[in-house]
């Protein structure tokens, strides 16, 4: 039902079912990793009404076992999330979601855990994520930039005075509003079709 990527290494789709409901992947040399994908690999769906927690676990320095730390969540309309876990290789996590099947202290301390936990929707809207763990995307760029764009016409347009309504004033330069709006559809477009396009 799930895969896991490293890059640089070969997909994972080897997760140990530890419950009916929580699989787990095993993250050798987990000290050379900064980032791990989770996703689905779209054989089976979640049920209804359900999502998956992805955790992240690496055996605790101080020999206390291991460290739980829950990273995000993937469901059917998100099937896949990158998880930055390079930050979250000290502090402190939570219990252990997956039982003692899934304990990391019974593996090499360079085996890190990687965890999908089935939750009901509800439940995963109630957890939060270590904030060291996200990663930005693009559509969270794509969102920015749209928010940008509208607060950038919005204010322009405040401003927008009919010909009759000027009056004249040598030292200000009038830019016409279609000219603003022409500029925000065409930036609006290229970001749809290339939202890497400004970097050149």
């Amino acid at each position: 039902m799930f895969g896991c990527l490293v890059a640089g290494r070969l997909v994972q789709t080897d997760a140990l079912q530890v419950a009916s409901d929580k699989f787990v992947f095993n993250l050798p040399d987990y000290e050379k990793v900064n980032h791990v994908v989770v996703f689905m690999l779209g054989t089976v769906p979640f049920p209804a009404g359900t999502g998956g927690a992805v955790h992240f676990s690496f055996p605790d320095p101080s020999g206390g076992g291991a460290v739980w730390q829950l990273l995000g969540f993937i469901t059917n309309e998100k099937p896949s999330a990158i998880f930055k876990i390079s930050g979250l290789k000290a502090g402190k996590g939570g219990e252990n979601p997956f039982g003692m099947m899934a304990s990391s202290s019974r593996l090499s301390p360079s085996v890190a855990q990687v965890g999908v936990s089935v939750e009901a929707l509800d439940q995963l809207a109630q957890q939060i994520p270590v904030s060291s763990s996200a990663v930005s995307t693009v559509d969270s760029f794509l969102h920015f930039t749209q928010k940008m764009l509208d607060s950038l016409y919005n204010f322009a347009s405040s401003f927008a005075v009919t010909q009759a309504q000027m009056t004249p004033n040598p030292s200000e330069t009038f830019i016409p509003s279609s000219c603003v709006l022409k500029w925000y559809e065409t930036f609006q477009r290229r970001m749809s079709q290339n939202p890497n396009f400004w970097k050149n």
